[in-house]
């Protein structure tokens, strides 16, 4: 696609790329954030409630403490009848109220609070309902109070509450392992969730880096070359279409700045050249006339004069000789201005013409020859004339080559065989004016100066129907 078509996609802005690309990036870093906040919260519930249900194992086997004291208190005693047996057993029943509320406060959850009461009523049971008796029974002296029948139902009662601790314990520790494999999964993920939430910002921040050096630092590094180039004289440097609408405007308004002065110069050429055509012309047709009729007057003059008037002879002779190199000189400028051959028979014909008169030998080839714009016709002349007036002046050649190609293009090659070593930083305005007559019309002017190779000029001009 050309600088010249018009970009048909939608366009995007740099205000609204950059606020979708940090809305976007602000996104992925807030949903990180975010996982990160909920990794950390679960974590802290997690952490919350592993200590829950070691405090809950804690007071249960404190709870199950005071069974046994209870238990192992009042056995002493029914054995032993010594009421020092029975400090545990108040010690352990004074307690038990605080530590019961304590033990089901604990339970960490529903199942495991009413479990934790249905062990306290059973606990209070076996204090009030059997060991309390039991105790005043020996106190009374009562033999059933050591019976095997008595006997059986304490260990009985104390074996189904122990029990009773085990399945509670159990529960609350595989709830704490669950609650650990649980912490510990969610803890993987969010580090998953948090990974994959870096890396996307990162990949985003990549993509946004890469997009905005596609369309916005490349096109204005483009744009900035574009300048040099234009600033340089290169008035057909165009700059391409964009997708981001500054940019497109930028290149747009660049481009019809660059054609607005290539056509500002095309015109004063064009000007230029009508001027010297004019000129050419008219000092070919007046002041040339007259000199040629004022030689022919005085040749006429000079014959009609007596041989015994020798001086007046010699004066008309010399009238004669400064008349014939007025003119000789008037035509030398009035080609020199623009050839009249240019204007009769066109741009072949005017270089072979230049090729005769040129001091070095000179060969020119042509191909396709036809005529073009007169206008292209004299300024391509001009190019070859100047170079051939280098190639002179300054290359020690001994011949020159000029190949002219007709066809989308018109193409000329001028080359010489000598010293070489040419290029546009020290070939001076002439080198300047010649890049400026080609790229008026949208041509390229190219040189190839091998130092001690000779040098080579390639110019090509489009030619439009």
């Amino acid at each position: 696609m050309s600088a010249q078509q018009e970009y048909k996609g939608r366009r995007l802005g740099l205000t609204s790329l950059t606020v979708a690309a940090s809305g976007l990036l602000a996104l992925l870093i807030g949903i990180a954030f975010a996982v990160l906040l909920w990794a950390i919260s679960d974590a802290n519930s997690s952490t919350s409630a592993r200590r829950a249900s070691r405090t809950a194992l804690v007071e249960a086997g404190t709870m199950e403490r005071l069974l046994l004291d209870l238990e192992t208190g009042q056995r002493g005693f029914v054995i032993t009848k010594h009421e020092t047996f029975l400090q545990p057993w108040y010690q352990a029943r004074s307690a038990l109220p605080a530590e019961a509320r304590r033990f089901t406060a604990s339970a960490t959850s529903a199942q495991q609070r009413r479990t934790a009461q249905h062990i306290t009523r059973g606990v209070d049971s076996f204090l009030n309902d059997y060991s309390v008796p039991l105790v005043e029974m020996v106190r009374r002296g009562d033999p059933a109070a050591s019976s095997l029948a008595t006997t059986t139902e304490g260990r009985k009662r104390v074996d189904t509450l122990r029990a009773q601790f085990g399945q509670y314990m159990a529960d609350e520790r595989a709830q704490l392992a669950e609650r650990t494999d649980a912490a510990g999964a969610n803890s993987h993920q969010a580090v998953l969730a948090a990974a994959v939430g870096l890396a996307a910002s990162m990949a985003l921040v990549a993509v946004f880096t890469v997009l905005q050096h596609r369309a916005v630092v490349r096109p204005v590094r483009g744009a900035a070359t574009a300048a040099q180039d234009l600033a340089g004289g290169d008035l057909s440097r165009r700059i391409p279409p964009s997708k981001v609408a500054e940019i497109d405007a930028l290149g747009s308004s660049f481009n019809s700045m660059a054609a607005s002065l290539q056509d500002s110069r095309r015109r004063i050429m064009e000007s230029t050249e009508a001027v010297h055509r004019r000129t050419a012309r008219d000092l070919h047709d007046g002041a040339q006339q007259r000199l040629v009729s004022l030689m022919i007057g005085l040749r006429l003059a000079r014959e009609m004069l007596p041989e015994t008037e020798a001086a007046t002879a010699d004066l008309l002779d010399q009238s004669i000789d400064n008349a014939q190199t007025a003119i000789n000189e008037l035509r030398e400028l009035a080609s020199g201005i623009y050839p009249l051959v240019l204007t009769v028979k066109g741009l072949v014909a005017a270089v072979k013409d230049l090729a005769a008169r040129c001091p070095v030998p000179t060969v020119v080839e042509t191909r396709d020859e036809r005529r073009i714009s007169s206008t292209v016709e004299s300024n391509a002349y001009f190019v070859v004339a100047e170079a051939v007036t280098n190639a002179v002046k300054h290359a020690q050649a001994s011949r020159i080559d000029v190949s002219i190609e007709f066809g989308d293009l018109l193409r000329i090659r001028v080359a010489d065989d000598g010293v070489g070593g040419v290029d546009r930083a020290t070939a001076g305005s002439g080198m300047s004016g010649l890049t400026d007559r080609v790229a008026a019309f949208d041509g390229k002017l190219a040189i190839d100066s091998p130092s001690g190779g000779g040098t080579a000029i390639l110019i090509q001009i489009p030619l439009r129907d």
